[in-house]
This record gives C-alpha cells, sequence and structure tokens, in this order.
C-alpha cells in the first residue's frame, strides 16, 4: 500500500504564512512529482497576486513522508499600467475593464491580468479575428507598488466572415428559419461563440436537433460554417376516452375527441393541425388550424383557423381566424389579424330569446410565450404564457353592438429537483357585452379544462380555470401527479356565478408509441357534496410518427 507525502509550505513571516496559507493548496499527494508540481502551481499563483519575484527554497526531505519548503514573497505589485495603441483595441472595451483609461495607456489591479487579457481576446475574437493573440511585453517596475507593460496584438490583416453556410445530416432543414429563427446569415461577421449561442435555439423547434456542435473550415480566402442536424419525428397524434355515469340516466356514458398535428412534412417548418371532439352532450367540435412561417422568406407568418361548433339540434357556430405572425426571437412571438363568426338556430320553435341567429367581426391581436426545457423527455416546455385580445362588433337582427373577447392561456412548471415538481396552469375567458346570446357564451370543463367534469358543459361569459398537480418523476419515462383544479364562472344570461372544485390523481408514461395519460377526477359545485358517481376517468395517448 503506497503512502502519501505531506507538504508543508511556509513563509519567512506570519504574515507570509497566512498569504499561503489563503491559497488552500493541497497538502497530501500520491508521489512527489505531484508534490513538486502543487509547489510550481502555489508560484503561479502567487505571481498572479502581485507577488512576481516571489521564490522558495529547496523542496527539503524531513522524513520519509514529510516534505518543506519555504517561499520568500519579497514585494507586492499591485497595479499594472499597460500601453497599447488606439489603431489594435477599441477604447469602449477598455473601459468595461478599467476606470483610468488614457490615450495610451489604462490601469488594472495586478490580480486582475489574465482575467483582463482574456476578455480583450475574446473581444478580439468576436469581431472576426479568431486567431487573435495577445502578449505582455517590456515589463518593468514604475513605482513599489506598480509595474507597466505594452501591450502587443496579433490578428490576421482581414477580417473573418461566414463566407458559406453547410448543413450536413438534414439538407433540407427551411432555410428561412437559418436566417430569421437562428439569425445565420452569409457575409456577417464571424463570431463562434455567438453561432453556438443561436444554435442552441434550435431545442425550441420540434422538427429538427442538432447532433453536434458547429464546425469551421478556415481557407486563405474564406470560411465555411457546417452545421450538424438531423430531422426528427414531429407529427402528434392525440386522443382521449373519457366514461363516466350520466347523472340523469344512470347509465355510462362516453366521451372522446381526436387531435392530429402535422409539422414540417414539406420541410417549410409549417404546421396543420385537425381536431374532431364528441361529447356526452351531443355536442361536436371540428378544427383546422395551420400555420406558415417566413412567408416568401420573409419574418412574417400566416395562421388560419376553422372551427365549427354543434350543439345537438339547437344551433351551429362557424369560426374564421386569419392572422399574421412575427416571430421576434426564439420565445416570442406577436400576432395581428381578423375573426369571423356566425351562427345559426336549428331550432325550428324556439322559445329562446337568447338562441337566435348572429355574426361578429373582431380585430384580433395576441401575444406569445414558450419556454422549453429539451432535457426533459416528459415535460418539453418549461412554461408558457399567451394572451389573446378581440375588439369589434356582433350583428343581430340588423342590429350592431360592440363587443371585446379576452382569452388567456398559461402555465409553468416549477422544478425542484430531478423526481419533484409543481404544475400550475392558468386559462381563462372574459367577453364584454351589453347583452349575451347563449350561441355564443364560451365552453369549458373536460380533460384540457377542469377535469372531473362533462366535456364542454360549463356555459360562461366569464370562467378562469386553475390546474394543479404535484408531479413526481418514478423514472425517465413514468411519472405520476396529483389533480387539484379550482374554477369560477359567471354566466350572464342565468345571472349565475359559480365555483367547481375538482380533485383526483393520475399517471403518464412513454411508450414505444408516445405519452400515454390516465387521469381519475371528481369534480363538484361549491354547494353540493362530493358523489363518486360524478367521477371521471381520461385515458389519452400522444403519439409521435
Amino acid at each position: 500500500m503506497s503512502q502519501n507525502l505531506h507538504l508543508t509550505i511556509t513563509g519567512r513571516t506570519k504574515y507570509e504564512t497566512s498569504v499561503i496559507d489563503s491559497l488552500n493548496y493541497l497538502k497530501k499527494h500520491p508521489n512527489f512529482i505531484a508534490l513538486k508540481n502543487e509547489v510550481d502551481s502555489i508560484q503561479k499563483k502567487l505571481n498572479l497576486q502581485g507577488y512576481i519575484e516571489n521564490t522558495h527554497n529547496d523542496i527539503l526531505k524531513e522524513n520519509d513522508s514529510t516534505f518543506s519548503t519555504v517561499f520568500q514573497l519579497k514585494n507586492k505589485y499591485h497595479r499594472l499600467y499597460i500601453y497599447y495603441k488606439e489603431s489594435d483595441i477599441n477604447k469602449s472595451i477598455l473601459k468595461k475593464i478599467s476606470q483610468h483609461v488614457h490615450p495610451d495607456y489604462f490601469v488594472i489591479d495586478f490580480s486582475t491580468v489574465e482575467k483582463t487579457l482574456n476578455y480583450i481576446n475574446q473581444n478580439q475574437t468576436e469581431s472576426g479575428f479568431p486567431f487573435s493573440k495577445l502578449r505582455l511585453t517590456k515589463v518593468v517596475v514604475r513605482d513599489e507598488t506598480s509595474l507597466q507593460a505594452e501591450l502587443k496584438t496579433f490578428t490576421d490583416s482581414k477580417k473573418r466572415s461566414i463566407d458559406n453556410i453547410i448543413i450536413k445530416g438534414y439538407e433540407k432543414f427551411p432555410e428561412s428559419y437559418l436566417k430569421h429563427y437562428l439569425k445565420i446569415k452569409t457575409n456577417r461577421t464571424f463570431n463562434l461563440s455567438e453561432i453556438k449561442k443561436k444554435t442552441a435555439r434550435l431545442k425550441n423547434l420540434r422538427f429538427t436537433n442538432e447532433t453536434k456542435p458547429p464546425e469551421v473550415l478556415f481557407t486563405k480566402d474564406s470560411t465555411t460554417l457546417y452545421l450538424y442536424l438531423e430531422k426528427t419525428k414531429s407529427n402528434t397524434f392525440d386522443g382521449f376516452l373519457g366514461f363516466g355515469t350520466n347523472e340523469d340516466s344512470n347509465k355510462l356514458q362516453f366521451d372522446g375527441y381526436l387531435n392530429l398535428n402535422l409539422i414540417n412534412n414539406l420541410n417549410f417548418g409549417e404546421t396543420l393541425r385537425l381536431l374532431y371532439k364528441s361529447d356526452e352532450n351531443e355536442q361536436q367540435t371540428f378544427e383546422a388550424n395551420t400555420s406558415l412561417p417566413y412567408l416568401f422568406k420573409s419574418p412574417i407568418g400566416f395562421d388560419f383557423l376553422l372551427r365549427i361548433f354543434r350543439k345537438d339540434s339547437s344551433f351551429t357556430t362557424v369560426n374564421q381566424s386569419a392572422k399574421l405572425h412575427y416571430q421576434i426571437n426564439p420565445k416570442h412571438k406577436i400576432f395581428s389579424g381578423i375573426t369571423f363568426t356566425e351562427s345559426n338556430n336549428l331550432l325550428s320553435e324556439n322559445n329562446i330569446s337568447t338562441l337566435t341567429d348572429y355574426r361578429t367581426n373582431y380585430f384580433t391581436i395576441a401575444y406569445e410565450f414558450i419556454n422549453s426545457q429539451s432535457n426533459s423527455a416528459l415535460f418539453p416546455v418549461q412554461s408558457k404564457y399567451y394572451l389573446e385580445t378581440n375588439f369589434g362588433n356582433r350583428t343581430q337582427n340588423n342590429t350592431k353592438e360592440q363587443q371585446s373577447l379576452f382569452n388567456l392561456e398559461t402555465f409553468k412548471i416549477f422544478n425542484f429537483n430531478y423526481r419533484n415538481c409543481i404544475y400550475l396552469r392558468l386559462t381563462g375567458s372574459l367577453l364584454n357585452s351589453n347583452n349575451y346570446l347563449e350561441n355564443e357564451l364560451m365552453r369549458f370543463g373536460g380533460i384540457n379544462s377542469i377535469r372531473g367534469f362533462e366535456e364542454n358543459s360549463i356555459y360562461a361569459s366569464l370562467f378562469s380555470v386553475l390546474n394543479t398537480e404535484y408531479r413526481y418523476q418514478l423514472s425517465n419515462s413514468i411519472y405520476i401527479h396529483s389533480v387539484t383544479d379550482l374554477a369560477y364562472y359567471q354566466n350572464k344570461i342565468t345571472e349565475s356565478n359559480e365555483k367547481l372544485y375538482s380533485f383526483g390523481f393520475g399517471m403518464a408514461i412513454i411508450t414505444k408509441t408516445g405519452l400515454l395519460r390516465l387521469t381519475y377526477a371528481n369534480g363538484k359545485t361549491e354547494n353540493t357534496p362530493f358523489k363518486f358517481s360524478n367521477s371521471k376517468i381520461h385515458i389519452s395517448l400522444n403519439a409521435n410518427f
């Protein structure tokens, strides 16, 4: 069994010894070479602190396992005067690292020499000179506490810019995303660290991955950037099945939906969403939603929505929306457009005065924020915020009335550690009008709203829903969670307002097909007791292909 060697370093005075001890040097070493390297390391650290004249005695062997040496620190220099040429270094850079910048020299604390030179060199590199080098020459004593030196810079005669961009692995990667999303363009100053920051944005895209960091090929006359990407499976098929007991008939009822998302199948970055939903309240919904980013290679995209809703034999409502969007950066997006709604009463004999034909025209402004967490397969999106405002008028029986509609959807995951997190989601809508029609009220309830209630069973002129989950991750592909949902809504037609509660539990697992979720929830109103017959079991599968 080998014996560790013990090292003791002292100074010539108590003060010098305290300075050396503050460096927290290693005292135990496996062999003499490691011990000697530690002495050399201490000498370099003292140099950086301003003791550039320090010396030490020979390393003495006191016994078989103990060695010692004595340092003499000598004079400490606190400041360094660095002379430079304005043609080599921009004075604005120096002002960020020194409070004393003059036309031909600047002053820094001696302890920051290494940090200062690295900062200057980094700025030279980011300015298009990747082979930039710095060196301090002619170092001499200026006075008892100061030194002075000349700063020499060595750079290419020509600034480097990106001449070519070559994508490996996914050659059909949308060119517009390279230009407007990543903001990597030819003829721009070459800055590798900035390029790596930009390619990190690929983590927010669902249809591609970066397989390895960017690489650069330098030749005498050109600079070629290589990006290594791969196309990933981004299409999803989502559906759920819900079943519970009907309160009136006491019979088992089923409800569910199918949700198909097609993403980047044309290598344009486009998305197409098709949704069909049918529930136990004899309600059917069909929705087609498409988004076309970066039209004609511009930073502007287009979104179109068609939604058809039918309530048994009472009425149908058709919504059409057309918006232009601008992607400010990978996390932020703004929208502006128009929304048309037309609803028709299907009842031949209508005794309900609040159920009638109408049309609305809205001008829409919206904002969206999405923050991803690419290191989690179970929770790929860490937070989202979407706010939509609509202003316009409703036409009913040749009478126009001004209205406004506000929609909010936001959620955030608070990660405590690898296994534990809290999920909070807040959704809500508000319709402002002088009077209200039954077929224009918002509808909520169900797995994507307040769980434990029938799908779209609650009509409201105002509602807000808070979904909370405590999530415990059993592995990279399985988690269990609690269900605690709270809701408040108002219905101006019935002059009612009520609070809703839902409690339960659930689990989710990533299978070979996709994400399978199972949720059990029991919902109740404010003034009614819990009944197990009101429980809902929701099953959904989000499949990738």
